[in-house]
């Protein structure tokens, strides 16, 4: 996903003359209560009615109508954790967690170093069963991250399965940056650097990975973004300014077709060996990344084509806490090409064919890492 951020403080109310229906706005809202007297009066479990949950819906339902997959609606939670997402940061305990799609089991895929899970003792592989009074049953993933989640400061009790036996991990919560980029230096001398998103925090991790990387002697480099869904358009045009010459990053053109163009100064262009190394779940911020890398020519494209997901959002803030996503733009890499439904082409094609002897194996990064020896 691609966003830029807005606030609109607009009231609750739906305004549908403004949105253009022809229906008046009372008669919109007398229909509206005429549906909830129906069901009032004949709906069987009518002890189970929500009419604030109700009430969000239809506005989920007013938006969705547009039949855009990127313009949604978010309630006020929902709210808070876009904004989570996208800045990186959260109060919790620095652990990755993951779900089983059949049995529902939460186990424990990543403990950051040093963070609150750590020093707690978490493990990875720990299967997480409660979580202070809450039992996990067949919960969504989502709703028991928001248990483990909470303010600064706090404490969380984690009970957990490791090697038949049952421990119970307290951890502190506090502010926690999620680590979006990893990056090591293998054999030649060549750097590799993975990065899962663009959030507000990748910029810095990015910047440290290629100067650390520099420090080490990287005679050449891989950036991974295969499945990076994309993220903040400013941190993926902070970034490119680190490697790309002189000239356009990218450019975004509204419905009214007025465009706005992001510069480059070279100050920072790469000039070593470089390939980006994508897939089919490449997608937006990451798609600009490789679009443009393409476009200048100072590295190849390999693997997949990517997802071509080539519009821009901007959120809106609601006085309520409430916001809405809305599509409002299209992207064209430096050279004007639109990926919209298309992505971007790799210069090699490599389909990533899973090692079944091997499960480490990885097919994609070694070509990879093969088209940067060619360089050397």
């Amino acid at each position: 996903m691609l966003c830029v951020v807005g606030v609109l403080n607009v009231g609750r109310r739906l305004s549908p003359q403004l949105a253009g229906f022809t229906k008046s706005d009372d008669q919109v809202q007398s229909k509206l209560e005429l549906l909830w007297q129906m069901l009032s009066q004949n709906y069987l479990r009518e002890d189970e009615m929500d009419e604030a949950a109700m009430v969000e819906q239809a506005y989920a339902g007013y938006v969705g109508a547009l039949g855009d997959p990127y313009t949604s609606y978010y309630d006020k939670e929902q709210t808070q954790a876009l904004l989570e997402s996208f800045s990186g940061e959260y109060s919790g305990i620095g652990a990755g967690l993951s779900q089983h799609l059949e049995t529902r089991v939460i186990t424990i895929t990543k403990v950051y170093e040093g963070q609150p899970a750590d020093e707690a003792g978490m493990k990875v592989g720990d299967v997480l069963y409660q979580v202070d009074d809450h039992k996990i049953t067949d919960e969504d993933l989502s709703e028991v991250v928001t248990w483990v989640k909470g303010k600064e400061g706090t404490t969380v009790d984690l009970y957990v399965r490791r090697d038949g036996e049952e421990l119970k991990l307290t951890a502190t919560r506090r502010k926690v940056e999620v680590q979006t980029v990893e990056y090591e230096l293998k054999e030649d001398g060549i750097g590799y650097i993975l990065i899962t998103e663009f959030d507000s925090v990748t910029y810095e991790q990015f910047k440290n990975a290629l100067e650390a990387l520099e420090a080490q002697g990287m005679k050449g480099l891989v950036i991974d973004l295969r499945s990076n869904p994309g993220g903040s358009l400013d941190t993926v045009v902070d970034m490119l300014e680190l490697i790309l010459p002189k000239g356009r990053v990218v450019s975004m053109k509204d419905k009214d077709g007025r465009e706005t163009e992001y510069q480059c100064d070279g100050r920072h262009e790469f000039t070593k060996p470089l390939v980006v190394l994508v897939n089919e779940n490449s997608a937006s911020a990451s798609e600009i990344f490789a679009g443009a890398v393409k476009d200048y020519g100072i590295g190849k494209i390999v693997g997949m084509t990517t997802y071509g997901k080539g519009v821009v959002q901007k959120i809106f803030y609601l006085q309520d806490g409430s916001s809405i996503k809305i599509t409002i733009s299209e992207y064209f890499t430096p050279k004007g090409n639109s990926i919209d439904g298309i992505g971007v082409v790799p210069d090699v094609e490599v389909e990533y064919v899973k090692d079944e002897e091997n499960p480490e194996a990885d097919n994609q990064l070694d070509a990879a890492l093969e088209e940067v020896r060619k360089e050397l």
